[in-house]
C-alpha cells in the first residue's frame, strides 16, 4: 500500500535551482507530496520557468503592490490557504515574514539557509564566513518560527573552505549540498516523522540536536 501523498506550497523569489530538486524529488516518487503552486513575489523569476516547464500551477503576488509588509502577507496568506497545504516550503523566498503569519503556519513551514545556523543568520553569509576564518561553511534546513533564521534545525551539512576560497566558489559547494538535504528534510515531512514540537525539532518522536541532524558524518560544533 502506497504511503498517502501530503500537499506543499513553494514560495519563491529567484532561479528556483532548490525548487527543481523539490520537484524531481516529487516526480520521480522520492517525496510523497503534490507541489499544488507555486507562488513567487517577483514576476520574471526564472522559478515561475521552472514551475510551469513541470506542469504547476503558478502564482505571483508582487510585494511591491503592497503598502506594508503585514499587508502583502495578508493576501500571501489568503492565496496559499487556497490550497490547503500540509507544508509551505520557502525556497530561496527573499521576504522577512510577519509573526501573524509565521504563527499561521507554525510547525508546517521549512526555511534553507546557507550557514551552519545559528552562526551567519541573515545576508551575505559565504562572505562573513570567509571574512571570519572559518575552517568550515555549510548549509541548514529550519522549521520558520518568529525569530529571524532561528527556528529548530532539522538538517545541516558541512562544506570545508579552503585557504583559497571566493564567495563565488563557496556559494556553488553549498548550492550542491543544498540540493540534497532540502529534498531529505521534505520527504522526513512528508512521511510524518519530522515534526515542531514545543519549539524543538522531532525525528522519529526523538528531539533532534541544536544544530539538527547532520548530513553524512558532520558534527556539532
Amino acid at each position: 500500500m502506497s504511503q498517502p501523498e501530503i500537499s506543499i506550497v513553494i514560495l519563491i523569489s529567484g532561479s528556483g535551482s532548490n525548487l527543481q530538486a523539490i520537484i524531481d524529488a516529487t516526480q520521480s516518487g522520492t517525496i510523497p507530496a503534490r507541489i499544488e503552486a507555486v507562488i513567487c513575489n517577483k514576476e520574471d523569476a526564472f522559478g515561475l520557468t521552472r514551475a510551469a516547464n513541470a506542469g504547476l500551477v503558478t502564482e505571483v503576488i508582487s510585494h511591491k503592490n503592497y503598502d506594508s509588509r503585514e499587508h502583502f502577507d495578508q493576501a500571501l496568506k489568503k492565496v496559499i490557504d487556497q490550497y490547503s497545504p500540509d507544508l509551505v516550503v520557502l525556497a530561496g523566498f527573499m521576504r522577512i515574514l510577519t509573526p501573524e503569519f509565521v504563527k499561521h503556519y507554525s510547525g508546517r513551514m521549512l526555511n534553507i539557509h546557507p550557514s551552519l545556523l545559528p552562526k551567519y543568520r541573515g545576508l551575505n553569509t559565504h562572505q562573513r564566513a570567509i571574512e571570519a576564518g572559518e575552517s568550515e561553511h555549510g548549509v541548514t534546513v529550519h522549521f520558520v518560527t518568529e525569530e529571524l533564521d532561528g527556528g529548530p534545525n532539522v538538517l545541516q551539512a558541512r562544506v570545508p573552505i579552503s585557504t583559497d576560497e571566493s564567495t563565488e566558489s563557496l556559494a556553488k559547494k553549498v548550492l550542491r549540498q543544498e540540493h540534497q538535504i532540502y529534498p531529505r528534510a521534505v520527504k522526513w515531512f512528508a512521511q510524518g516523522r519530522l515534526k515542531m514540537n514545543n519549539n524543538q525539532a522531532m525525528l522519529d518522536e526523538k528531539t533532534l540536536p541544536e544544530c539538527g541532524e547532520q548530513h553524512q558524518d558532520g558534527a556539532c560544533d
